[in-house]
């Protein structure tokens, strides 16, 4: 097995600890990027030394851009970038919704994961070997109420992959964009609602949602198959979800 070394942003909780906490298991090594350092601090007493806890807002233009040359010497190298740093805020409709949350939605979900692509994306053309995994979401293909920008910047995500693959077709640089649907035992919601847990927890009360585990899962599997196959897409939902119908408003 070749041994990797995988960039995880977001790695302090949820999808990024998780996919962490798998490449390490599975004999990688991985740069853990995240702005909460304590977190990460901890996640690499936990993994050991195959971990290096990285400090990272992938809305500093300027660190993202001065990252590749900013790592230690023995990381340079990065083998697989998983775009994981992300999140919603808000669930209002998008005439009540706050402009400056919009705003956050899209220099953490676009710009944040555009920046770091760049950043080492070069690195990767040049060796002819190298993985970019986006984590997208099912809300880029599938619309609800509240989901306004949030989907917007996962539909940014769909569209960005699918126009590497094109730049980077017949080479050995591959791309894949993971979409999850609903998954517990994250933040995500939290953040989205402000931090009201009990409204959090009744989203996914009765349901058997997916987990962190398997979002690792899959993007172990993708990244882990011979560097000829590519897998451009992966929509991931558990078996209570499903998209709906056409909502039809009638008058009367």
């Amino acid at each position: 097995m070749t041994k990797l070394t995988v960039l995880v942003t977001g790695a302090s909780a949820g999808f990024g600890a998780a996919i962490a906490r798998r490449f390490v298991r599975d004999g990688h090594r991985v740069i853990a990027a995240a702005r909460r350092v304590e977190r990460l601090q901890a996640l690499a007493a936990e993994l050991g030394p195959d971990l290096l806890a990285l400090g990272l807002d992938v809305t500093d233009a300027a660190a993202v851009a001065a990252l590749p040359g900013s790592l230690p010497e023995g990381w340079r190298q990065v083998d697989v970038l998983v775009n994981n740093a992300g999140l919603a805020l808000g669930m209002g409709p998008a005439w009540q919704t706050s402009l400056a949350e919009w705003e956050t939605m899209v220099a953490t979900n676009v710009q944040g994961l555009m920046r770091l692509t760049r950043a080492l994306l070069p690195a990767m053309v040049e060796r002819n070997s190298g993985h970019v995994v986006n984590i997208g979401s099912i809300a880029a293909t599938y619309p609800y109420p509240g989901g306004n920008v949030y989907g917007a910047t996962k539909a940014f995500v769909a569209q960005f992959t699918s126009n590497l693959k094109t730049d980077l077709v017949g080479t050995y640089v591959r791309v894949t964009n993971i979409e999850p649907g609903m998954v517990g035992g994250s933040e995500f919601s939290l953040v989205r609602l402000h931090g009201d847990a009990e409204r959090a927890a009744a989203f996914y009360a009765g349901a058997d949602a997916l987990t962190p585990d398997d979002i690792a899962e899959t993007v172990a599997w993708a990244v882990g198959l011979p560097p000829r196959v590519n897998i451009t897409r992966i929509e991931v939902m558990p078996g209570c979800q499903s998209p709906g119908p056409f909502v039809i408003k009638r008058r009367g």
